[in-house]
């Protein structure tokens, strides 16, 4: 068992020290990180998507998911319309700051080492997840990414593969993409009554689309646990000649769940499947 587990003096002392690490780190590191912002659209987009804003998980009050909206409301504000330039890194937590109360962060849903919990800021995630998903569909190469080891909740409403999502914790654990190319590409993302909602756009047309496919999904057991498996594969499209190429694993998911599953879930696991 490690130490952080023992007490949650040691958990929250750990907390710390890997926040300093991370903010030390950035400070050694020579890297560009993006803070200009635009409000009118670049012309060119690249892909929208939207996320239902209040989902009924598992047994968790419904007043969580009216609280997460009061904190994807403050967390928005700071990355709408933000410019990844050329050679710049988009860094979630660089823009979002630390959720406190004094920036008006209420609680709501947190997944911690393998339970689900409340706290400050609670449902931010689903704002990292809806960004990770669109930038999957661009040239923008993600540096830094993270998901949660377990699977709390079986699927309500679920529109994308499982584990294509990103896990957030200030400030270590981020989510970060960078520009390599010669382009700037512009973030939006708003909320409507019923979901929030984003865009990626550039400032000039781009030769490539891209598509996200889900391959090998499965439940197994192990060790009298289930788990549940997939892989998330990524394509280019060449826009003039229709030739698909530049195939490449994006993330292989490994994750306990959480709940039960019925019979009818197992015989439908193999299925490969584009969602897109």
């Amino acid at each position: 068992m490690k130490l952080s587990q023992v007490h949650p003096f040691f958990y929250h002392t750990r907390i710390k020290q890997k926040q300093l690490f991370r903010g030390a780190f950035d400070l050694l590191q020579v890297r560009k990180f993006s803070k200009a912002a635009l409000f009118d659209n670049y012309p060119v987009s690249c892909k929208k998507h939207q996320s239902l804003l209040r989902r009924k998980l598992g047994t968790s009050d419904m007043k969580l998911q009216d609280n997460k909206v009061v904190n994807l409301r403050i967390a928005i504000a700071p990355i709408d319309g933000i410019l990844i330039q050329p050679l710049e890194t988009f860094s979630f937590w660089k823009l979002v700051g630390k959720p406190t109360t004094d920036k008006g962060y209420i609680e709501g849903l947190l997944l911690s080492q393998g339970n689900v919990i409340t706290g400050i800021g609670g449902g931010i995630c689903q704002l990292a997840n809806l960004l990770y998903w669109m930038v999957l569909h661009t040239p923008l190469q993600v540096v830094e990414r993270h998901h949660h080891h377990f699977d709390p909740f079986p699927d309500d409403q679920r529109t994308l593969p499982f584990g294509s999502g990103a896990s957030v914790f200030f400030n270590y654990v981020d989510l970060r993409f960078y520009n390599p190319t010669n382009q700037t590409f512009q973030i939006r993302v708003w909320l409507t009554e019923n979901h929030l909602k984003g865009a990626i756009f550039t400032n000039g047309d781009w030769p490539y689309t891209y598509h996200i496919e889900e391959r090998n999904h499965k439940f197994l057991k192990k060790d009298e646990k289930t788990f549940r498996e997939n892989e998330i594969w990524k394509y280019a499209i060449d826009n003039r000649t229709g030739k698909r190429f530049k195939e490449e694993l994006v993330m292989h998911n490994f994750s306990e769940i959480k709940y039960q599953i019925d019979d009818s879930v197992w015989m439908n696991t193999n299925d490969d499947h584009e969602k897109d």
